[in-house]
């Protein structure tokens, strides 16, 4: 038979609960407060409780009695005293741990909230007696008198931290037989995350378990709102509902019976597409809080920026106690795959994982996943977007909002605030359209720029001298891009759903027949802001990189609703080659990559080529609309020299004709030189341009191009000012 507790005449100094003694009626501990922290408590004594029974054997095998060991550690005898006060006295040391055993569980059958410990219980499936080891490996982290103790234990080791041994037999009585071993009761705290071991290398009996302190906070109930730099809480409590969302109805839909399916188990892992700009955050809040469950994600899609696998397996335990649903972001390229943050075994309850359009799941996700893919929110649900976002602010032109800026709902809500902020700052209470504009060339720098150079939308159809071929194709193009979301109401069933609001662009022709001038100005007259892509820049040596740059650019120039024009793109959409190596096939494939990328587009792109004839004839079918540029013709050379001079140019109608007809000078060409003619003037003193300025500046563009000037006649004086008047007076006398 066990030998009875002793009797302890000692005051203790830690209550085991505020408030907490013999209650009348439902148990011993009905007066501590059934809240995380209480129930952390009673779990801290009953470990402590393990651990003396632990040393009393110990002590009476060397023949020395329990309370020489409360001689040595005055504290341990303290705790026992407090913990004793509570206990029967005619139980046993044997019967201790059942004891109190018994007691918690009365204890949780009348909690009202969550509890981090009994989450464990239910969540995981750890016994009592794993969970006792949880909590005794951690007694350091609340009285560093326990590490003196355990290192005393552990000689010659000296850990201050409980080895797997050690814990072992704290917890299974020192090894009575029948009782559990050490491995079984550590091994589903080890697998769990919950318990760490810094030294694997060793024996697997000397391990040192360590508890992570987040998961220490967690089990006391202290998890903070931001958890470590990596992670973001969010109670159930600040979470939206699932019919406060705004998304289409049939997305509302789906989203209302996936609850029950995880329930169920059914469903192990909700995998949310969108793309960028959208909240997919805020609907997967809304499935954890249909659960009953806080939000736990892991910021930083950037793989850079996240944490390493292991640190990141911290989510599943985090996750348990937190009683939250886990929910991970990437931002996948092409052909990579989303796996599961988890060791296998590790973590089993529902999962979210956040992905954009690209990308696959990796096998052990996807058995037991489900895929709801967010669209880009049409007109009328922007607008409903908008509402929500300005939150009662007077905005004037709502409606030329909408229609002017696809952007996602996350990005209307960055927009807002910072259009709010803009009005506010002009001193005004109503938000304009042209708030709108500058909130979103914020975004546009932030999101944007360390990718692609922006150009300054500027001009007019009247600044472009084209002709009418070309002018008629640029006509065309703009009424693509205004109408590129309402034609899709306006199409017949055969289209399918595949149709998206994307409108391709090819501008074709040779250097400095004015692409990147009239991309500029479609800009300009869609009201947009246009960035500049090098194709050529993009190529990368490295297998995959090239199609991981387009998808960064392309997909964050979706998001942002700009114009994107393609620089240079025979780099990539030449006509694909017969494949003779194996640089032929990867060569292929980026080409494939870009001409499939470009054709689920939801934005404007414009690519421009000086080879149109190299272009790959499945890129061309491809595109909305195909735009030639042709060299000007004599009279278009007129007039784009006479747009380029300054208005009090000394240039005659005979001089500028005269070029015009001669020199055979591309836009580009001709802008330079009516700007190196401009600098000529400037040395000369500062005249006005004159005929011999304009000369001089076209025989310079022909010398770059190594081609020979075609009039031979030279205009320019040898004198300048008043000696040229001068040297004419005294060549007339003579």
């Amino acid at each position: 038979m066990s030998d009875p507790l002793p009797q302890s005449d000692q005051q203790g100094e830690r209550p085991v609960a505020q408030g907490a003694g013999h209650a009348s009626g439902s148990g011993t501990f009905d007066a501590v407060p059934r809240t995380p922290a209480g129930h952390f408590v009673l779990f801290l004594y009953a470990a402590i409780f393990r651990l003396v029974d632990h040393v009393r054997r110990l002590a009476e095998a060397g023949g020395a009695p329990l309370e020489q060991v409360f001689e040595r550690y005055p504290f341990l005898g303290e705790y026992f005293a407090e913990m004793r006060g509570h206990m029967p006295d005619e139980l046993t040391w044997a019967d201790g741990t059942t004891w109190w055993r018994e007691e918690i569980a009365a204890w949780e059958d009348a909690a009202s909230e969550p509890l981090p410990l009994g989450e464990l219980g239910r969540r995981s499936g750890l016994g009592f007696a794993s969970r006792l080891a949880f909590l005794a490996a951690g007694l350091v982290e609340e009285d560093s008198r326990f590490g003196t103790l355990l290192a005393e234990l552990q000689e010659p080791l000296g850990h201050r931290r409980p080895t797997l041994e050690l814990l072992g037999q704290m917890i299974s009585g020192g090894g009575s037989p029948g009782g559990p071993d050490a491995w079984s009761v550590c091994r589903p705290l080890l697998d769990a995350g919950l318990l760490e071991v810094p030294n694997r290398e060793d024996p697997r009996a000397e391990w040192v378990l360590r508890v992570p302190p987040l998961v220490w906070d967690a089990a006391r109930g202290e998890l903070p709102l931001r958890p470590a730099p990596w992670c973001r809480l969010r109670p159930l409590a600040d979470l939206p509902r699932l019919e406060e969302l705004l998304a289409p109805p049939e997305i509302l839909e789906r989203l209302a019976r996936l609850p029950p399916l995880l329930e169920t188990g059914e469903v192990r892992t909700v995998v949310l597409r969108s793309p960028p700009g959208g909240e997919p955050l805020e609907v997967m809040g809304a499935v954890a809080r249909a659960l009953g469950r806080s939000l736990l994600s892991a910021d930083g899609q950037d793989p850079e920026e996240r944490p390493d696998p292991e640190t990141l397996g911290l989510l599943g335990p985090l996750a348990i106690l937190g009683r939250a649903l886990p929910v991970v972001s990437f931002d996948l390229g092409p052909g990579e795959t989303a796996a599961s943050p988890f060791p296998a075994g590790a973590y089993t309850g529902p999962l979210g994982l956040i992905l954009g359009m690209e990308g696959g799941l990796a096998e052990e996700v996807g058995e037991a996943a489900l895929t709801i893919t967010l669209p880009p929110p049409r007109a009328a649900l922007r607008e409903r977007c908008w509402r929500r976002a300005l939150d009662g602010r007077p905005v004037e032109d709502l409606p030329a909002i909408v229609e002017r800026f696809h952007l996602g709902d996350g990005h209307i809500r960055r927009a807002a605030r910072i259009a709010t902020a803009q009005a506010a700052l002009d001193g005004r209470e109503a938000v304009r359209p042209d708030d709108v504009q500058q909130a979103a060339r914020a975004l546009n720098r932030q999101m944007l720029d360390t990718l692609a150079a922006h150009l300054p939308s500027c001009g007019s159809w009247q600044d472009l001298v084209l002709s009418e071929r070309t002018r008629a194709k640029l006509d065309d193009l703009e009424r693509r891009c205004r109408h590129r979301e309402r034609i899709l109401d306006h199409l017949g069933p055969a289209f399918g759903t595949g149709t998206n609001r994307g409108v391709r662009a090819l501008f074709s022709g040779a250097s400095g027949t004015g692409k990147t001038l009239a991309a500029r100005v479609l800009a300009a007259e869609l009201g947009m802001d246009l960035y500049r892509v090098d194709l050529a820049a993009i190529v990368n040596k490295y297998i995959g990189e090239t199609e991981k740059n387009l998808h960064r650019v392309l997909s964050r120039a979706e998001a942002l609703d700009v114009v994107l024009l393609l620089d240079e793109g025979d780099a990539l959409l030449g006509n694909r080659t017969e494949v003779r190596s194996a640089n032929d096939r990867y060569a292929n494939l980026e080409t494939d990559y870009l001409l499939q990328r470009l054709e689920t587009y939801d934005g404007i792109v414009l690519v421009t080529t000086n080879l149109g004839e190299n272009i790959d004839s499945a890129f061309q079918r491809r595109m909305d609309v195909v735009v030639p540029f042709f060299a000007p013709q004599a009279e278009e050379r007129y007039r784009i020299l006479d747009l380029h001079l300054p208005t009090d140019h000394e240039v005659t109608h005979e001089e500028l004709e005269r070029l015009a007809v001669a020199c055979a000078l591309t836009g580009g060409q001709i802008r330079n030189a009516a700007l190196h003619a401009a600098l000529l003037a400037v040395e000369d003193g500062g005249p006005p341009v004159a005929g011999w300025h304009l000369e001089e500046a076209v025989k310079n563009e022909y010398r770059k191009a190594g081609a020979a000037y075609p009039l031979t006649e030279s205009r320019r004086p040898e004198h300048g000012g008043v000696e040229a008047f001068m040297s004419a007076l005294g060549s007339h006398g003579r």
